[in-house]
């Protein structure tokens, strides 16, 4: 706003400066929409793509988006739990209201449900302060009234954002979690090929990114998340890392 105000005065004073104003303006907004589609940017307001230092030496973070999946979010449940492993599920609020016992079930197995709007709405990041705080506001009261308890972290449908995002969720009181690494599951069919990608140089800290809902199927048929997590997890395992919650890492 301050950039545009400052334009408008400054071709009022000199109009032969009009090109030069137009091209900051210009280069003003690219800045600004390369920083909403880039998942992993901080330039729009604080935002995990790591484990903050305070973190448990040695810990990492999975996360699981788009579910509760009746189809599907058992069976990570039952695979994290054979692994002792606890994960981070970033749940859509309205999938929350229809499957309130898988969505009770992730937290009395030790995991977090968190917040992935109220809609998951593709044109989410094309919102003003409004729009954003009433699929955020809701999705909040939902899981909180499913679980029990309300969602301390917000992550945006595919991660993409605007400016108005960081003083909705200062004001609601959550912090924007992105990710280190993604394997890409909702659009590979191969599980290995997506293995490869979440552990090609994997760090205490990392924070990965799967998904239970819209997740995609192997050649089988069978969800892409239960054919990557068991091999995940033992490598996580192998390489002494322990799967905790972001939630943990917030305390």
């Amino acid at each position: 706003m301050a950039a545009h105000a400052a334009a408008a005065a400054l071709v009022a004073i000199r109009p032969g400066l009009w090109p030069w104003v137009l091209g900051g303006i210009l280069v003003d907004h690219m800045a600004l929409s390369a920083s909403g589609l880039w998942p992993r940017s901080s330039l729009l307001g604080p935002n995990w793509t790591r484990l903050p230092p305070g973190a448990a030496s040695g810990s990492i973070a999975i996360t699981i988006d788009d579910g509760p999946d009746p189809e599907v979010t058992p069976g990570v449940i039952e695979i994290l739990a054979r692994y002792r492993a606890k994960a981070t599920f970033f749940c859509i609020g309205e999938r929350v209201a229809a499957h309130p016992q898988l969505a009770r079930s992730i937290v009395s197995n030790g995991h977090a449900v968190e917040n992935h709007s109220q809609h998951h709405l593709h044109r989410f990041a094309l919102l003003g302060p409004a729009g954003m705080k009433a699929e955020i506001s809701e999705a909040q009261q939902v899981i909180a009234s499913v679980v029990g308890e309300a969602p301390r972290l917000f992550r945006p449908p595919a991660g993409l954002r605007n400016p108005f995002l960081d003083p909705v969720l200062a004001r609601l009181g959550l912090q924007l979690a992105s990710w280190t690494r993604r394997g890409f599951d909702t659009m590979a069919r191969n599980p290995d090929i997506v293995l490869r990608r979440l552990i090609r140089g994997l760090q205490p800290g990392d924070i990965i990114l799967l998904h239970d809902g819209n997740a995609s199927r192997t050649p089988s048929g069978r969800p892409l998340i239960l054919e990557t997590l068991p091999a995940l997890l033992e490598v996580i395992a192998a390489a002494g890392l322990t799967p905790v919650t972001l939630r943990s890492a917030l305390r």
